[in-house]
């Protein structure tokens, strides 16, 4: 299944407009996202909740690890660097954290706001390898900049 992109940016926006909780914000977000595709295997947020410390936000799938430190794993070096980070093949990440032993690949987005700090980053993994692609990564991160830096 190929998203589609466009569709799944005024989807996301109708859903979003006027809404200013960033739970809510992200909570429709990740179940849009998640169920757009059928390679997003987990698909949700890692809020930053104190300096250094990601905590899991809204998501959907499995369960995901409760806490990763910054210095830890593609989400830390996502929020560590403010950069996306697309892991075709997560055991060739160094320090790759395994919350889900069926993740193969990932793609993890830091998310800022509107004053450009990282609050959070969006975080989708994959059970199958190289499932992601820098067209993903592109679409998700206008959809993410459009909704917290409205």
């Amino acid at each position: 299944m190929t998203v589609d992109y466009d569709t799944l940016a005024k989807t996301i926006a109708a859903l979003t407009e006027g809404e200013t909780d960033q739970v809510a914000l992200m909570a429709t977000i990740a179940c849009e996202v998640h169920h757009a595709d059928d390679r997003f295997d987990w698909t949700g947020f890692y809020r930053v909740t104190e300096p250094g410390v990601l905590k899991i936000g809204p998501y959907q799938g499995g369960h995901g690890c409760l806490v990763i430190p910054f210095n830890r794993g593609v989400c830390g070096a996502a929020a560590r660097t403010g950069e996306v980070q697309l892991v075709p093949d997560v055991d060739a990440f160094p320090g790759h954290i395994a919350c889900a032993s069926s993740t193969r690949s990932e793609l993890v987005l830091p998310v800022r706001d509107v004053s450009g700090e990282v609050i959070a980053v969006f975080d989708l993994d994959s059970d199958q390898q190289d499932a992601f692609t820098d067209k993903d990564a592109s679409s998700i991160g206008a959809i993410l900049a459009d909704v917290f830096t409205k």
